[in-house]
């Protein structure tokens, strides 16, 4: 996404987009997060062209902002789609005045605080989660033996 050319000769978007603490140059989805996009997010939205360059936008236009709970790198985007993203540094590039860039990994979309209302608290939901999961892996065992 960085450096993409307009329309007009010579004329570049700008390098980077600050999100938070962090100089965006590129955003980078993960097939799952194409996957889960697609079944939790409705295709009706006219979002399903192309993801990254939606995000892109929304990163743009500061629509993207974090989510309330620090210690998870979740991020909500038109304060409805919630997202975990984690950024990674690319290596050997650097702005003008020495600040280093990064790339925004899109791990998975969670979905809809407006359609499922038990991503409004990010914590109880990811130890249910947790506790769902364990409790799947203790049925199956207990078949087996």
């Amino acid at each position: 996404m960085h450096g993409k050319g307009m329309e007009s000769w010579g004329v570049y978007e700008p390098f980077h987009i600050m999100l938070n603490e962090y100089r965006v140059a590129d955003i980078v989805v993960t097939p799952y997060a194409r996957g889960r996009f697609a079944d939790r997010i409705k295709q009706e939205d006219g979002k399903d062209g192309d993801l990254c360059a939606w995000i892109w936008q929304c990163v743009k236009q500061n629509r993207v902002r974090p989510y309330s709970q620090s210690e998870y790198s979740a991020y909500l985007i038109d304060n409805d789609t919630s997202v975990v993203v984690e950024f990674k540094e690319l290596q050997g590039v650097t702005t003008l005045s020495g600040h280093p860039l990064y790339v925004m990994v899109v791990v998975t979309f969670l979905g809809q605080i407006s359609a499922t209302p038990q991503l409004r608290d990010l914590k109880s939901y990811f130890s249910w989660l947790r506790y769902s999961r364990r409790m799947k892996l203790m049925k199956k065992r207990r078949r087996r033996r």
